[in-house]
C-alpha cells in the first residue's frame, strides 16, 4: 500500500512540477504574471519529498503511512487555518496530528528516531508554508523557493529539538515545544534571516475582533492561546485512545482555554473607545504594476498620473496626501529640496495650504571624502575614480509649514530583496549577487523609528514589511506617533493570499498600539484602519482609487504592549533556554555514568 502511494506521489509531484514549471516560463516569455501557478510548484516539491518518505526502507510501511499522513494533515489544517481564509478555528487543532505523529516515532523501535521526526516535521512544515507564502515565489523564482524550503528546514530543527527533549525529560509533555516554538517565533522577529509571516498569532488576523487582548500580549499571546488549545485537545484526544475516562474537568479546562479569550476580547472590544483628534487624510493607489510597468513607465508619466487621482480626492479640510512605498525613485538625499519632482510636488501641494504629502522614495547619497564608510556603503567606478554611496528605501514629507524635508530610512529590510543576511560570514556569495545585479551592502537603514511632526500632529512612516513587526513598530509610538502611516508595494506577489495577508497583518499593528492607520499600496489593496483593527474603505486591487477618510490622531498614553513589547518571547526564550539545558545536562549525566539515555527512561 504505501509503494503504490509512494509512486502516485511520485508521479502527481513531477506532473505538478512540469506543467507548473512550463506554465511559468511560458508566461515570462508573454510578459505574464505567475498568479497561482508556484502553489502547484511547491505542493509538487512536497509530493516528490512523501514519495521518498514513503519509499524509504526504513520501519514498518505502517508506520511511515501514518506519520506521513498525520503530518500532512498538521501542514493542511495549518495551511487552512491562515488568512484570508476564515477558518481560524482549525489552528486549535492543527498541532495534534504532528504530535501524535512524533509520539508514534518515539514508541517504535526505529534505530533513527530524531531523523524521522525530522522528515515527518518538515513535511507538515514545508506544505504548511507551501500553502500560505507559495506567492513569495511571484516575485523571484529561485529566491521563493529558498525562502520556503528554508523556512520549512527551521521550523523542522525546533520540532527535531523538542523530540529529543521530549525522550529525555518525558513528564514534561509538550511544555518544551510551546517555549521552543515561541522562542523561534521571537528569534524570527530579531535576527536577519527573519520571515516571521507565519508565526502562529498573526493568523488571527481575519479576525481582529477575537484578539483586542494583543493590546497586552502582541502575537505571542496568540501563539500562546494555540498551543495551549492544542496541548489540550491531544490530552483529551489521548486519554480517549488509552481508555481514561474524560472526568469533569479536563473538558471544562479546554472550553474555558477557548471561551475566555474570546470572552476577555468581546469586553475590550466594547470598553475602548476611539479617540484622538479627527483628521482627513487621502490615500492614493496609482496601480503600476511592478514587474513590466512600474520601471518602463516614465517618472513624468507617473508623476501625472498620481497628481491625478490626487485631484479627485483632496479637499480644502485635507491634512495629510499618502503615496505608497517607492512611488519616485532616483533622488539624491542631500539635494531633495532641488529635484525637480520634488518640486513640482511641492507647487502642487501648495494649492492647498493645510496639506502635507507622505511619500515613499527610492534614493541614494553619495559620500563626500571626509565621510567615512559604513556597513551600507556601495562602490562605482566612475571615470577612473571610486565613487561611494548609499541606497535606501526611504519616506518623506513634504510640507507647506516648513522647507525641511524629513526623511526616514527603512530599517527592517527583507532578507535577500533589500540585504543579504550576515554577509560577513557568506562573503562567498558575492559573485552570485553581483550576477543578480545586487548588493552586498544593501540598503541603509537608521537605529531608531522616525515620526514626522507637523501643526496637525504626529504620523509615523511604516514602509512595507515594518508592518509586520509588532515590537518594531511600536516603536514609532514611543517616539510619539498619533496615527501611523504604511506605505507599501505589494503589487511584486500578483494577486494572490499574500497582499491580503499584509493588508490584515496591519490590523493587528492597530490593535496592538491603538493607533489609526492609513494604507497606501501601489496596487493595492489600500485601506484605513481604526483603533478596533477594523478595515474601511479597502480598494480593488490592481486598480487606481483614491480614497478619503477621517483617522484618529491619539497622543493618550501607551498600550501595556507598547511598554513592555514581546516580553511573552523574551521569557519563552528564557524557560526554552532552561528546557534543553535541563535535557542536556540529563543526557551528559547518563553518558558519565555509562547508561545510555534512551534506557534510563524505560526505568
Amino acid at each position: 500500500m504505501s509503494r503504490r502511494i509512494s509512486v502516485l506521489c511520485f508521479l502527481l509531484g513531477l506532473l505538478a512540477l512540469a506543467v507548473s514549471g512550463w506554465l511559468m516560463w511560458d508566461r515570462t516569455q508573454h510578459a505574464q504574471l505567475w498568479r497561482y501557478l508556484p502553489l502547484w510548484f511547491h505542493v509538487g516539491l512536497w509530493l516528490l519529498l512523501s514519495a521518498w518518505w514513503l519509499g524509504r526502507r526504513v520501519g514498518a510501511a505502517s508506520l511511515r503511512r501514518e506519520v506521513w499522513l498525520l503530518s500532512g494533515l498538521s501542514g493542511l489544517l495549518l495551511g487552512l487555518a491562515w488568512p484570508p481564509l476564515p477558518l481560524v478555528f482549525l489552528l486549535f487543532v492543527a498541532w495534534v496530528p504532528l504530535w501524535e505523529a512524533e509520539r508514534r516515532i518515539a514508541a517504535s523501535d526505529l534505530s533513527r528516531k530524531g531523523w524521522a521526526a525530522f522528515g515527518a516535521g518538515y513535511l507538515a512544515f514545508l506544505l504548511w508554508n507551501a500553502l500560505t507564502t507559495y506567492w513569495v515565489t511571484n516575485t523571484a523564482f529561485v529566491a521563493g523557493i529558498f525562502a520556503i524550503l528554508v523556512n520549512s528546514l527551521f521550523m523542522a530543527l525546533v520540532f527535531t529539538g523538542w523530540h529529543h527533549t521530549r525522550r529525555l525529560l518525558p513528564r514534561l509533555g509538550v511544555a518544551p515545544f510551546v517555549a521552543y516554538w515561541m522562542a523561534f517565533e521571537f528569534l524570527h522577529l530579531n535576527w536577519q534571516i527573519t520571515w516571521p509571516w507565519l508565526n502562529l498569532g498573526n493568523a488571527f488576523a481575519r479576525f481582529p475582533q477575537m484578539v483586542q487582548w494583543y493590546e497586552w500580549t502582541g502575537t505571542f499571546g496568540g501563539t500562546l492561546w494555540v498551543l495551549v488549545a492544542n496541548a489540550l485537545v491531544w490530552q483529551l484526544w489521548r486519554g480517549r485512545q488509552e481508555g481514561q475516562p474524560f472526568g469533569k474537568w479536563r473538558p471544562l479546562r479546554l472550553a474555558l482555554v477557548l471561551v475566555v479569550p474570546l470572552l476577555v476580547s468581546w469586553w475590550r472590544g466594547l470598553a475602548v473607545e476611539e479617540k484622538g483628534r479627527p483628521a482627513e487624510v487621502v490615500v492614493v493607489q496609482p496601480d503600476f504594476e511592478p514587474h513590466y510597468e512600474k520601471f518602463a513607465v516614465s517618472a513624468s508619466a507617473q508623476l501625472q498620473r498620481f497628481l491625478k487621482l490626487s485631484r479627485r480626492g483632496l479637499t480644502d479640510s485635507t491634512a495629510w496626501l499618502v503615496f505608497p512605498e517607492t512611488s519616485f525613485g532616483g533622488m539624491d538625499r542631500d539635494r531633495l529640496a532641488m529635484d525637480p519632482l520634488i518640486m513640482r510636488l511641492r507647487r502642487f501641494i501648495a494649492q492647498w495650504p493645510r496639506l502635507k504629502l507622505v511619500t515613499g522614495i527610492a534614493a541614494y547619497r553619495i559620500l563626500p571624502p571626509d565621510v567615512p564608510a559604513t556597513p551600507f556603503t556601495r562602490y562605482t567606478l566612475r571615470g577612473g575614480d571610486t565613487i561611494r554611496w548609499e541606497a535606501y528605501n526611504a519616506a518623506i514629507q513634504l510640507s507647506n509649514e516648513t522647507d525641511t524635508i524629513p526623511f526616514y530610512a527603512k530599517s527592517k529590510l527583507v532578507p535577500g530583496a533589500e540585504f543579504l543576511p550576515y554577509k560577513d560570514v557568506l562573503f562567498f556569495l558575492k559573485p552570485i549577487v553581483d550576477a543578480l545585479q545586487g548588493s552586498m551592502a544593501g540598503h541603509a537603514t537608521q537605529p531608531e523609528r522616525a515620526v514626522f511632526a507637523s501643526r496637525d500632529g504626529r504620523v509615523g512612516p511604516v514602509i512595507c514589511y515594518e508592518s509586520v513587526y509588532g515590537e518594531y513598530y511600536t516603536g514609532y509610538v514611543r517616539q510619539g506617533a498619533e496615527a501611523i502611516f504604511i506605505m507599501t508595494n505589494d503589487g511584486w506577489w500578483d494577486k494572490t493570499a499574500g497582499h491580503r495577508q499584509h493588508l490584515m497583518y496591519a490590523s493587528l499593528r492597530a490593535i496592538e498600539t491603538r493607533r489609526s492607520i492609513a494604507r497606501s499600496a501601489n496596487t493595492g489593496i489600500s485601506a484605513f484602519i481604526d483603533q478596533h483593527g477594523r478595515i474601511h474603505q479597502a480598494t480593488a486591487y490592481g486598480e487606481e482609487a483614491v480614497i478619503r477618510g477621517t483617522i484618529r490622531l491619539r497622543d493618550d498614553g501607551p498600550t501595556f504592549y507598547v511598554r513592555y513589547g514581546d516580553y511573552l518571547g523574551r521569557l519563552a526564550a528564557l524557560l526554552a533556554a532552561i528546557f534543553a539545558f535541563n535535557a542536556l545536562s540529563r543526557k551528559w549525566r547518563s553518558r558519565r555514568s555509562g547508561v545510555e539515555w534512551p534506557k534510563i527512561l524505560t526505568k
